[in-house]
């Protein structure tokens, strides 16, 4: 049987859970008075530093489900989305507008990749 492993784990949540080689988390804004293209940036910086944590990195995303609370925003989501992938590896996505559970967050996104 197959472990999991939970990265940093609280009470209601852990930064990355582990199973058969496939890594979950969830990232938002730590600074939530920034415009979109700021929430976007700190989400995307912080997707790099778990993925290094669970021993992977942002070609091995396999899916990602993003939430906004504006579709306004969605260019400028979509431009710093596409400028922070590498070539070739985008992954599935979904993106749906949301109520989130702060108010100040624009931009949620949870996360699904492939470990070494």
């Amino acid at each position: 049987m197959a472990n999991i492993q939970r990265i940093n784990p609280t009470a209601r949540w852990s930064d990355m859970t582990i199973f058969n080689s496939i890594a979950h988390f969830v990232e938002v804004p730590a600074d939530t008075s920034a415009d979109i293209h700021g929430q976007v940036k700190q989400v995307l910086a912080q997707a790099e530093t778990t993925l290094l944590s669970g021993s992977s990195d942002k070609s091995r995303i396999l899916s990602a489900t993003i939430y906004i609370t504006d579709f306004d925003n969605l260019e400028a989501l979509n431009a710093a989305w596409e400028a922070w992938l590498p070539a070739g590896c985008a992954p599935s996505r979904a993106c749906l507008k949301v109520e989130l559970a702060d108010p100040k967050y624009l931009v949620e996104i949870a996360f699904v990749a492939a470990v070494v």
